[in-house]
């Protein structure tokens, strides 16, 4: 246990320095906290007067854009020129353009002339024009002053569904030369949202009769509050500076304030924020930067302590798996996402494992190989003895069967039985030759030979297999080969090898398998054995010839098979390939030089060749 927690020296460094690094920042907080709490008065003073004052900016440009947009409306629907259907298509597309306005109403000689508004805004918040017009008529609008040329901001805000203001203008170029106002309820959302942009600062607009437009507050707004605690409001709105600071009592609470003159129809933006709200700001943030201090020495500590272990576990990782390689288990990998140096180490000792687990494999296999090729040198043995003992008594029917055909006619019926045991007696004979010469061990020796005839023999040997697995070989030889250097015990290996294989590859199912001969052209002959079986996907053709690779189940096949039969393609001068589409069987085209060739084998080549 102690051992699994042994840290390094350079992390015990590493924890002693994080914890010098946090005394210093908790020192150095406490200082910049204390004397932020000094200087604190001055800051709040400032800050409150500097966010009055963007306010008043934000406010400014969003109103004087209202008033642009409301010009508009005003000049459309003032316009004679316009048919109906026309002014009617244009305001729609304003309200669309402008979604904060929500209605908008035309004044001519002191008579309102024609209301639009946005019956889907009033309809989504379940409110009538007939709701706007009640405020309307209980709060009407001076029309003599803002005919005047003054720009009317107040707070219209009929229920807390819409918090609204209306901006009202004067109108110039109207028909006959009356006087005319225009003016809009407008929604409140983007004036609220700057107003309530600040979560530490209270935020309002008001208009020159301390009427509440903006608070960080809606319900004041709804509530149609005015901002009665606020000194000599007069004389801000007629302040030269653009901003200024106060200090004030609201409902008996010290407060601190700033204002900003809008620029604007005589509007000002405040904000505002208790004097005790400020100090114990200070003290909140120093008792969070100590907390923050103290935390950070924890997460310091914590994050050291699981950091060496993370540096330190690929290693330990590392070292059970060689142990693991040294116990003989090569299939151990060790996993890892790190690029660096413990990284590279484990990718080299990943690829070392996988070449020896390869190793290993290839050993194994080629172990079981020469198992298995004992054992069929074994078998062949045994066949070749059989055979010959068998070859005696078969040489013994054949003679009999002859005398007692010279001794019956023709005609008579035991003819054609004895005719049939001399025939089947004839090719059992045969067969056995074949097996014994295919099963001799004797040097390899080139000469001429006929392609048909290897083939033929082959053919014998494997027909009867092929048949009981409901396979049905068919030849097909084209006669006037010419001959070709080689060996005929090594082709007939490669034939028969090639047609078994075709026989497994269709898993006792009914197929044909095709052997046939041609001539390719003056100098080469060309030998193909093609069957009906499922065929050989793309992927496992390019690696079907290479040692020890096989599809074939475990205790089913050495993969070594195709493998010898391409080397004797190749000792004699010959060429092998695929040809085969997945569901549609496959064909191996082996191509042999004739004997006329420059390019066929010496007859005088001689290999060594052990049992196969």
């Amino acid at each position: 246990m102690l051992k699994k927690m042994r840290f390094p020296l350079r992390f015990k460094i590493l924890i002693s320095l994080l914890f010098v690094i946090t005394g210093v920042v908790s020192i150095i907080t406490y200082t910049m906290a204390s004397l932020f709490h000094t200087d604190k008065s001055a800051y709040i003073r400032d800050l409150t007067s500097v966010i009055a004052m963007h306010s008043a900016q934000e406010a400014r440009s969003l109103l004087v854009g209202y008033s642009e947009k409301l010009g508009v409306f005003a000049r459309v629907m003032n316009d004679a020129q316009l048919e109906k259907d026309q002014k009617t298509e244009m305001i729609k597309r304003l309200f669309e353009d402008f979604p904060d306005f929500v209605a908008v109403t035309l004044f001519v000689g002191g008579v309102e002339q024609a209301t639009v508004y946005d019956a889907d805004t009033l309809e989504k918040l379940g409110l009538s024009i007939n709701d706007l017009s009640a405020y309307r008529s209980k709060n009407p609008l001076p029309l003599d002053s803002i005919q005047a040329g003054t720009v009317y901001i107040e707070n219209s805000t009929p229920s807390e569904k819409l918090p609204c203001l209306t901006v009202a203008i004067a109108v110039r170029g109207t028909e006959r030369g009356l006087p005319a106002v225009a003016s809009a309820v407008i929604r409140l959302d983007s004036l609220q949202r700057l107003a309530g942009r600040s979560k530490v600062f209270e935020t309002f607009v008001i208009n020159a009769r301390g009427q509440l437009l903006a608070h960080s507050d809606p319900r004041k707004v709804i509530q149609h509050a005015q901002a009665s605690w606020i000194p000599d409001l007069k004389g801000l709105n007629v302040m030269n500076t653009l901003g200024t600071t106060l200090e004030y009592d609201q409902d008996r609470v010290p407060m601190v304030g700033g204002f900003a003159r809008v620029e604007f129809s005589g509007l000002l933006a405040g904000a505002q924020i208790p004097k005790s709200a400020a100090y114990l700001t200070a003290r909140a943030l120093l008792n969070n930067l100590v907390l923050v201090a103290l935390i950070l020495l924890v997460i310091s500590a914590v994050i050291s302590l699981l950091w060496s272990r993370l540096i330190t576990r690929p290693i330990e990782r590392l070292s059970k798996a060689a142990n693991e390689v040294g116990k003989g288990r090569f299939d151990v990998r060790v996993q890892t996402s790190a690029r660096d140096e413990i990284g590279d180490m484990s990718h080299a000792f990943n690829q070392m494992a996988e070449g020896l687990d390869t190793r290993d494999r290839d050993l194994k296999a080629s172990q079981a190989a020469l198992v298995q090729s004992e054992k069929m040198a074994a078998f062949g043995q045994l066949g070749a003895g059989i055979a010959h003992e068998v070859k005696n008594p078969l040489a013994g029917i054949i003679g009999l069967a002859q005398l007692l055909l010279r001794k019956v006619a023709k005609d008579d019926p035991m003819y054609k039985n004895l005719e049939m045991i001399e025939k089947e007696a004839r090719r059992s004979k045969s067969i056995t030759e074949n097996l014994l010469r295919f099963a001799r061990q004797e040097k390899v020796s080139f000469m001429k030979i006929d392609l048909n005839t290897v083939a033929t023999e082959s053919a014998a040997i494997v027909d009867h297999q092929l048949g009981i697995n409901q396979i049905k070989l068919k030849r097909e030889l084209v006669h006037g080969l010419p001959q070709i250097v080689g060996n005929a015990n090594q082709l007939q290996q490669v034939l028969m090898n090639l047609m078994i294989n075709a026989q497994q590859a269709m898993e006792g199912k009914p197929g044909t398998v095709t052997l046939s001969t041609r001539l390719l052209n003056a100098e080469q002959v060309e030998l193909r054995v093609t069957d009906t079986g499922p065929g050989i996907p793309k992927e496992i053709q390019a690696k079907i010839f290479e040692p020890f690779f096989t599809t074939k189940p475990a205790g089913k096949g050495t993969g070594l098979g195709l493998s010898v039969s391409y080397g004797i393609i190749k000792d004699h001068k010959g060429e092998v390939r695929i040809e085969s589409t997945p569901g549609k069987g496959a064909a191996f085209i082996i191509s042999l030089p004739a004997a006329t060739s420059p390019h066929a084998p010496s007859a005088s080549n001689n290999q060594a060749q052990g049992a196969k």
